[in-house]
């Protein structure tokens, strides 16, 4: 009996988890929705209800439903975005930087840090418009989160992969890449190139309305808030997986 060839296996196009998947469609569908069924007002509502409105804290009496939004607010404003323009890049930096942190943390792991991340950046936002001349904004927008995940994705996609031996045949296997510390970030030369660019640009977005024209400003304030924070959940994340969750460098 003649062997039958195999066929050979394809290769997804995308090779990207599962959950920044869910993420990017979860952004899409809410976008297009409200894009198709909310007019002016009832869109006025929505980002009422679900974007972050950092003047609820001081004067929360005189918003719509008070402060109690700023219980939900915090994360949900990372799934409302201006226009397709600004959903489209959140959506390609979330997947270039978020599917190295899901390969490694998992499901779990990129909610956390993307989730916190949109947590930290509204936290920044709040506290850099307490220093600012125009101290009203609305924050919406994943850039927060997925600059978490960028932060995250720092402390190990510019380490050395890790080269073991198999126990059986001792053949050479890779083992992944060490997380590195806070520190060696900043010590590695690839790294910290890219962090003081990624920092750099940040700035320069804040002056943007002023170059551009235009009244829709960038928050890169809470770009910088949840780099920073995403820059430290690894170190929670290594914690946990060394407490039984998978380690999946």
């Amino acid at each position: 009996m003649a062997d039958t060839p195999q066929q050979p296996q394809r290769e997804p196009i995308f090779n990207v988890p599962g959950v920044i998947m869910v993420l990017i469609g979860l952004m899409w569908a809410i976008h297009i929705a409200a894009d198709l069924v909310l007019d002016e007002y009832g869109l006025g509502n929505l980002r009422i209800w679900f974007a972050f409105i950092p003047d609820r804290i001081a004067n929360g009496a005189q918003w719509q439903g008070g402060a109690l939004p700023l219980l939900w607010t915090g994360f949900t404003h990372a799934f409302l975005h201006v226009d397709y323009m600004h959903l489209l890049v959140n959506t390609a930096w979330l997947m270039v930087f978020g599917t190295p942190v899901g390969r490694r943390y998992g499901a779990a792991g990129v909610l956390i840090v993307f989730l916190l991340g949109a947590l930290a950046g509204a936290i920044v936002q709040s506290i850099a418009l307490m220093f600012s001349v125009n101290q009203f904004a609305i924050l919406l927008g994943a850039s927060g989160g997925v600059s978490a995940l960028t932060g995250a994705a720092m402390r190990f996609i510019f380490e050395p992969i890790v080269v073991g031996k198999d126990p059986e045949t001792g053949d050479p296997v890779a083992l992944g890449r060490r997380t590195s510390t806070l520190a060696g970030v900043f010590a590695n030369p690839r790294s910290r190139a890219f962090v003081l660019l990624w920092l750099g640009l940040n700035l320069l977005i804040g002056f943007a309305p002023f170059i551009l024209g235009t009244n829709v400003a960038i928050a890169w304030e809470a770009h910088v808030g949840g780099f920073v924070a995403g820059l430290v959940l690894p170190s929670v994340l290594d914690g946990l997986a060394r407490r039984g969750l998978p380690d999946r460098g």
